[in-house]
């Protein structure tokens, strides 16, 4: 079902924070040029989390419209809430997504029972899910054992984004359940070790800049030329990494600035990164391919 790659988009704001438009349209268009297989709208590198309803909805509105047989699209709606979560879905669903992403609950870390009564109550919104397992995030590791309970009594979680590194527990997951599930790399510094162990693709903050360059990865290793591929990969490895000097999306949206895709502003609790950092970025991205980049 989901495959390839898929971009987590960022919001594009203005100076004075509110949501830009004209670089959103911009962006996705460079995207689908691109070629990516689909998007993820409202995640972890929206900046959900600072978005209010009305402007999700609006985004949700815009974006749709212009993706819509284009590609597919997964829709961010997970809070550690879940009757917050269940508006969020329910809202979600009047677009038509071909996914609901759905982050583990962070902070309130639920116990296993919790936890899987979540995303039971969710899965009867009847829509496929992603699990998004981010345990450096949300500060909860799903154990092996309620994994097993959790995708046995959720029949929809029809997918998982993992953005664990703990590699061992990543390759337990994917032998044990690559007939299950798709599993999809959430890790964009660790994209050939998941297509290795049979991913089906990858959720990428990083594609905001870098699409060309993980599309070109992802054909590479699957026509069976994997030394080409990881050539490619190795070849914006740093820049993978400048993504993550400070915390996402924040690099990712000065890069984006330099490339002439709106301003690097962010919302509070996010701040402007460093001096430091953007001078490490500027010279990274002089240096970058540039059909590897948007």
């Amino acid at each position: 079902m989901f495959k390839a790659v898929y971009t987590a988009l960022v919001t594009p704001f203005r100076a004075d924070g509110s949501v830009d438009y004209e670089s959103l349209e911009k962006l996705l268009f460079a995207q689908l040029t691109a070629g990516v297989e689909g998007f993820v709208f409202l995640g972890t590198t929206a900046e959900a989390a600072t978005l209010s309803f009305p402007e999700k909805q609006e985004i949700l509105s815009f974006c749709t419209q212009r993706v819509r047989g284009k590609a597919k699209f997964i829709i961010g709606a997970g809070t550690n809430d879940t009757v917050t979560t269940l508006e969020n879905v329910r809202m979600a669903k009047t677009f038509q997504p071909d996914g609901i992403l759905i982050v583990t609950p962070y902070y309130n870390k639920p116990n296993p029972s919790g936890l899987i009564a979540h995303y039971q109550q969710i899965a009867k919104e009847n829509v496929p899910l992603v699990m998004y397992h981010i345990p450096g995030r949300t500060g909860l590791k799903v154990p092996a054992a309620v994994l097993e309970k959790l995708l046995a009594q959720v029949p929809l979680i029809a997918a998982i984004k993992e953005s664990d590194y703990d590699m061992a527990h990543v390759t337990d997951t994917a032998v044990k359940y690559h007939t299950r599930i798709d599993y999809l790399c959430g890790n964009d510094d660790l994209f050939p070790q998941y297509l290795a162990i049979n991913a089906t693709g990858i959720i990428s903050a990083a594609a905001n800049i870098f699409a060309p360059a993980f599309v070109k990865i992802y054909n590479l290793f699957k026509q069976g030329q994997t030394e080409e591929s990881f050539r490619v990969f190795a070849s914006i490895y740093p820049l993978i990494k400048a993504c993550y000097l400070e915390t996402n999306p924040t690099c990712v949206k000065y890069m984006l600035s330099k490339l002439g895709f709106g301003t690097p502003t962010v919302r509070l609790p996010l701040g402007e990164i460093s001096q430091e950092n953007k001078a490490k970025i500027d010279v990274l991205l002089s240096k970058v391919d540039t059909s590897l980049r948007i």
